[in-house]
């Protein structure tokens, strides 16, 4: 007996719309019409949820004035922030060094700055344009010839090594005069009239930066009374004070420097402005300064051609002292207007 397959035709059921209802009328798929209505419905809420404008990714950082921080908890120990400035940083400074103490460490940072210029000149000496040739010419004679006659790499080697260090030994011999410059400097620098041991009111005005307790520049002002300006003497004569003397001289600055790891930071620049104020103060708001030609970083030991640094830092500190003479004549237009 023959059976017959009866084909499942399906196209009674396409008249749904939805694919739900589609599914929904297979007579052999009705269990599945729950799961799918199911998972259409999740389908819906997520997309909704993920086309919010407030469920966006954020690329950028979070910033803390934006962001809402959670409620503390009543267990929580608040830590002390890190960024809160100390209260115990030293102040810093700038006046006249009354002091014997404080004028004797001024006067060993001067002699330090002498002392560094050693530094300096050595430097420049290692590769001047001068020296540099005839160094690299010595050099290959050298290992020319001791390869030649020797043929042993490591004798060469050493001969090489050998000049390199008899080029640096004359170099820092020639330059040791600033040393025993440094080691020159009296107290009697100080004084006009180069007497051993100047009294205190013989004395140039020493000025200095001080961070808390540590002298990190020093100044050394002289100021200078006006030619016109001399004591007169006699039975009737009267005696000038040095104030009235010191009207319309001038302002000598006769040593300028700062430590190193304090360079760069304005410091020096602040011994200038306290400079020029005690100078005006004193000698007149009309009264000039400047460094002196025989200044405490002046003396040369090598030939004016290796002089190159010391000069070039000479012009800076000119420009730099009348860029403060400008400040102040601006400072004082201003204060008329």
């Amino acid at each position: 007996m023959a059976h017959v397959v009866r084909e499942l035709d399906l196209n009674a059921y396409c008249r749904h719309d939805t694919m739900i209802q589609r599914v929904s009328a297979v007579p052999g798929l009705k269990t599945s019409t729950a799961f799918f209505i199911f998972l259409r419905a999740n389908l819906v809420a997520s997309s909704s949820v993920l086309s919010s404008p407030m469920m966006d990714p954020i690329m950028d950082p979070i910033s803390s004035v934006t962001s809402s921080s959670p409620l503390p908890s009543p267990l929580a120990v608040a830590e002390p922030s890190t960024n809160i400035i100390p209260n115990d940083i030293p102040p810093l400074t700038t006046g006249i060094l009354e002091s014997q103490s404080q004028k004797e460490d001024a006067m060993r940072l001067i002699a330090d700055s002498i002392a560094q210029q050693r530094q300096t000149s050595s430097y420049y000496l290692i590769f001047h344009p001068f020296l540099l040739p005839p160094l690299i010419a010595v050099l290959a004679g050298a290992y020319r010839y001791s390869w030649t006659y020797r043929e042993d790499f490591g004798t060469s080697l050493i001969t090489v090594c050998g000049v390199i260090m008899t080029y640096l030994l004359g170099i820092r011999y020639f330059t040791g005069g600033y040393i025993q410059a440094a080691e020159e400097l009296r107290w009697s620098w100080l004084s006009p009239s180069s007497s051993p041991n100047p009294s205190p009111s013989e004395q140039d005005l020493i000025l200095g930066v001080r961070f808390g307790e540590q002298l990190i520049g020093a100044l050394v002002l002289r100021l200078e009374p006006s030619p016109s300006s001399t004591y007169t003497s006699g039975g009737g004569g009267r005696r000038r004070s040095r104030t009235s003397l010191l009207r319309g001289g001038r302002g000598v600055i006769r040593a300028w420097t700062v430590k190193l790891k304090y360079r760069g930071q304005g410091v020096a620049r602040d011994l200038l402005h306290e400079a020029v104020r005690l100078t005006r103060e004193r000698c007149g708001r009309d009264a000039e300064v400047g460094f002196a030609a025989e200044h405490a970083n002046s003396k040369m030991i090598l030939p004016e051609a290796f002089n190159t640094p010391f000069r070039h830092g000479e012009r800076k500190a000119a420009k730099s002292l009348e860029k403060v003479l400008a400040d102040w004549e601006g400072g004082r237009r201003r204060r008329k207007l």
